[in-house]
């Protein structure tokens, strides 16, 4: 009897595979190959593996060993080109390659019987083509590209080989036009060839995923994201494993995705930070679209009307390729005007400035939609008690709790703790409470008090919980049914709105104080988006959309650069900025972040941490608490380090977590490769 030893790599904080024996006997099925799905004894309990390694009964003791239970045979073994992408994402953001490669996959695979599995696929794919049955539609015909347009199609098929492509297109500009004749030509001249494009968040996902069914009618399609049950993700999942799938869209999940003959990928949207994962391994799926495509030797696209700082220095610095779209798709269309409103010298009712009621007056008269843009949800911030000075904190976080009307509850909006309001103050029993500040939901009915003939809808987190609530929103803004928009950020990009000719920001001004480099960044990117969702049609003959940003601070910089479209000066600008400060992309940050019931617990496992610290071209920081200190009951801090070098920074990481690993401490902590934020 032959005995072959097979390195299975788990989900488990571990960061080691692990050795097992299978017995083969004369007769019996096939050793397990590599990149296999196997049964194994971990502990007390049986858990799916995955095969990494294929070793021979010389290398290790086997009669140590356990045996593996069974073989998941009912699909074939990933591409070692996969297992390549999750070991490299292992070893570049500091977690064992069992807690990447097994979570990558659909929970179906993982979890369930082969039986079960096999029944579920039929069911999900029974599914599937009876929701193709209902929801088909005929072919739609191209538009015809502009100049612009053309030139980086044209330029985007030439490409041979691996090459980042930033594509810079104003808001309007026809970037999906151009992904969708790429994709087009690209699946044409290889039968089995597939793409990959990734949108920053779920709500995305059903307006591209509708124009890509309605431009490629008899392609399969896949898509990828959190909000699916499991049987569909599963259904999806191997619709692309099984290579029967052409086109893959995702959230940034997606990017882990077993996709054979991958000959394209496109980041929509790639300065979103919703492309970096916030818990367990914590990766941008950006990056690692970049180094797929690096490994397949493929180009990658990367889509913004404002791309990062950093691909913005990759363009710049010619590692990556630059491609331009100056002007708006569709004829005649222009960027709205913007215009600053100084709430310092205007007196506002309920948030809004006599300014901005005029101008939405002036679209009602003209049967024409606005967005009133406030990224903030919720009723009020907070509920105050003018007595005594109560105020709503949540009691497991630094944070205040959120009035959120309708509901009548206050809410915390990072721990999800939710309480009744209460009748009266609880300090002092004084029964006026009032609330503080704006959020969407109070913007929603001080809209409905102005404006009580017209049609108000408010489309944020709490407003689209329900399944297909959001495209159900959308659609009936789309067939005219709204005339007054009030979202969040859900609503700043993506969306194509074509009545849309006005746009109102409220109350951006805090994101110039924030302790974050990155905020103002992200505010200037955020604005350009939201603006951008106005006048994406050719400009009536009432005159140009406009975008009313109401502000304190109209000479800060930033908004002048907005007031001028101007990317290119902002980023120039920021660029020196961080440059000067030694800041991203001039360097490279790792977070070390602890928690524990007492600070002092956190700070103690970082100030030891920082002593093992020790290597060329490192710069450690001393522990800090973190700007949000305690979430949930438990309090944080955090340990920077930087490094000019990536390269110092990798060589370092690696025997130091290690080292990390052996301390004793009663704090819990976690590595984060360029965060995100800090």
């Amino acid at each position: 009897m032959q005995q072959i030893i097979l390195k299975v790599a788990i989900d488990a904080p571990l960061d080691s595979t692990f050795d097992y024996r299978w017995l083969v006997q004369t007769g019996s099925e096939s050793a397990p190959q590599v990149g296999q799905l196997v049964q194994v004894p971990f502990g007390r309990r049986m858990v799916i593996g995955m095969v990494t390694a294929v070793l021979s009964d010389t290398e290790v003791h086997a009669d140590r060993l356990k045996d593996i239970v069974s073989v998941r045979d009912d699909i074939f073994p990933v591409t070692p080109e996969w297992l390549d992408l999750c070991a490299f994402a292992a070893g570049y953001y500091q977690r064992p390659l069992g807690e990447v490669a097994i979570p990558s996959l659909p929970k179906q695979l993982r979890t369930l019987r082969a039986g079960k599995v096999r029944q579920t696929r039929r069911t999900a794919r029974k599914k599937s083509q009876s929701a193709d049955v209902a929801t088909g539609q005929p072919e739609e015909q191209k538009p015809v590209l502009n100049e612009a347009q053309s030139a980086a199609v044209s330029h985007i098929l030439s490409v041979e080989g691996f090459l980042p492509i930033v594509l810079h297109g104003v808001t309007g500009s026809g970037k999906t036009e151009v992904y969708l004749q790429v994709f087009e030509q690209v699946l044409a001249k290889d039968p089995a060839a597939t793409v990959m494009i990734l949108v920053p968040e779920i709500n995305l996902t059903p307006q591209l995923e509708s124009s890509i069914r309605a431009r490629f009618p008899d392609t399969e399609i896949a898509v990828l994201h959190s909000r699916l049950s499991e049987g569909e993700r599963e259904q999806n999942w191997l619709s692309a494993h099984q290579g029967r799938a052409r086109i893959l869209l995702g959230t940034r999940m997606a990017i882990f995705a077993s996709v054979p003959s991958l000959a394209l990928i496109v980041v929509d949207e790639e300065h979103d930070p919703s492309y970096k994962q916030q818990e367990g391994l914590r990766y941008s799926a950006r990056d690692l679209a970049v180094w797929r495509a690096r490994q397949l030797n493929i180009p990658v696209v990367l889509g913004s009307a404002t791309p990062s700082a950093e691909s913005w220095y990759n363009a710049r610095t010619g590692r990556y390729h630059k491609l331009t779209l100056p002007e708006r798709a569709v004829r005649h269309a222009e960027l709205p005007s913007v215009r600053l409103v100084d709430t310092s010298r205007e007196r506002l009712r309920d948030g809004f400035s006599a300014v901005l009621i005029d101008a939405i007056n002036e679209r009602l008269s003209r049967n024409e939609q606005s967005l009133l843009f406030l990224n903030r949800r919720g009723y009020a911030p907070v509920l105050m008690c003018e007595a005594c000075g109560w105020v709503s904190s949540c009691k497991r976080c630094s944070a205040y709790m959120v009035l959120h009307k309708p509901q009548r509850m206050l809410c915390c909006h990072h721990c999800s703790l939710e309480l009744y309001i209460p009748r009266s103050c609880p300090t002092c029993g004084f029964v006026d409470l009032k609330p503080l500040g704006r959020g969407t939901q109070r913007i929603e009915e001080s809209l409905q008090h102005f404006f009580p003939e017209a049609s108000v809808l408010r489309i944020d987190a709490d407003s689209t919980r329900k399944k297909d609530s959001l495209s159900l929103a959308l659609e009936s803004v789309h067939r005219g049914d709204v005339d007054i928009l009030v979202g969040t950020q859900m609503l700043a990009k993506g969306h194509d709105f074509s009545r849309l000719t006005l746009v109102g920001v409220l109350n951006p001004d805090i994101a110039l104080f924030s302790h974050d480099y990155r905020a103002g960044e992200r505010l200037f990117a955020q604005l350009m988006q939201v603006g951008g969702r106005a006048g994406r049609r050719a400009a009536t003959d009432s005159g140009k959309s406009e975008v009313l940003i109401q502000t304190r601070y109209p000479q800060h910089p930033l908004y002048q650069s907005v007031l001028k479209h101007d990317y290119d000066g902002f980023v120039h600008e920021l660029l020196a900025e961080r440059e000067q400060a030694g800041l991203p992309p001039f360097s490279h940050q790792v977070l070390l972040c602890a928690q524990a019931r007492q600070l002092e617990v956190a700070l103690a496992f970082l100030r030891e941490a920082k002593q093992l610290a020790e290597h060329p071209g490192i710069e450690v920081n001393d522990p800090v608490p973190m700007s949000m200190v305690r979430v949930g009951g438990m309090e944080r801090a955090q340990l920077l380090v930087g490094a000019v070098s990536r390269v110092d920074m990798q060589q370092f990481l690696r025997p130091w977590v290690a080292q990390l690993r052996l301390l004793k401490t009663r704090a819990s902590w976690y590595i984060e490769v360029d965060p995100a934020s800090i």
